[in-house]
């Protein structure tokens, strides 16, 4: 394999991880703590790639139309969280996995009563190269991996110097002796939730100009979402940004390779683990 095509195909799996990561963190923050599986989570990250999409045509200002969809989907998922998620906690999880599919498909038919059902290109902030080891690279895609690399510093400071975040790691780790602390667990539930809906919504303003915005985009990487968390580990932080980077890898060099590998060597790879390790990479015994 040529060594040009090796770097920016690593490149490209760095990037892609990135996304995957920013998606998937959302879905085991609301496992590990609330014991949901919010596979709405992909919804938020479809509306903050709309809303980027319809910011930036109007104002010209990508960062801007960045910033909106974030917001947007962080209030989106406070609705959804107050109307619904409020009324299940107590449920099965399987229940929790069902209605939370049912919000995502809702969801999709109001985008496609708002934006309709034609794909709505979002143009890159800037086109510029990079030379990284003799092969020119994107530099938006650069920026992409550092961004997620600085999110995930940032959750880590905010779980582990913060009040808040402690009360968080402690409710992921022993709900019930948080609850003998006096802390209110419904808003704990409330800030992870809408915390979570956020960075999915910053992974699809980010992903935004490197595919076409359509109605089903939630759908086509919930997959790959449901992969990394279920291989790095449910409700683990850094077991979701390790199998974040393996997803990617295995998708991007897999596609090198040989196309269908894209596809096909992830769920291989899932299954591989899951067999050694029935609990993920980084999981631990799951709570009743």
């Amino acid at each position: 394999m040529d060594g040009q095509l090796l770097i920016s195909g690593i490149i490209f799996g760095f990037s892609l991880a990135s996304i995957y990561f920013l998606i998937s963190i959302g879905l085991s923050l609301c496992f590990g703590l609330m014991r949901i599986i919010s596979l709405d989570q992909l919804l938020y990250y479809s509306f903050g790639a709309y809303i980027t999409y319809t910011v930036t045509t109007v104002t010209g200002s990508f960062w801007l139309g960045v910033a909106c969809g974030v917001i947007v989907g962080g209030l989106l998922a406070f609705f959804v969280e107050r109307v619904i998620f409020r009324r299940i906690y107590e449920r099965e999880l399987t229940f929790s996995m069902i209605t939370s599919f049912g919000v995502l498909l809702g969801g999709i038919g109001l985008i496609k009563f708002i934006w309709g059902v034609v794909p709505r290109p979002v143009k890159t902030p800037f086109t510029d190269q990079m030379m990284l080891l003799g092969t020119e690279v994107p530099a938006y895609r650069l920026l992409v991996i550092l961004i997620a690399a600085l999110v995930y510093l940032g959750i880590w400071v905010f779980l582990n110097k913060t009040i808040i975040g402690k009360a968080i790691r402690a409710g992921i780790e022993d709900m019930d002796h948080v609850e003998g602390l006096g802390i209110n667990v419904t808003s704990l539930f409330t800030i992870t939730f809408v915390l979570a809906a956020s960075l999915s919504a910053l992974g699809g303003a980010l992903y935004a100009p490197l595919i076409i915005v359509e109605p089903n985009m939630g759908l086509e990487v919930l997959a790959f979402a449901f992969m990394v968390v279920i291989i790095g580990g449910l409700g683990s932080i850094k077991g979701t940004m390790v199998s974040s980077i393996i997803v990617g890898q295995v998708v991007s060099i897999g596609s090198l390779i040989y196309a269908p590998l894209a596809i096909m060597a992830p769920f291989a790879m899932m299954l591989v683990i899951l067999l050694i390790k029935p609990t993920g990479l980084f999981g631990g015994k799951l709570s009743k």
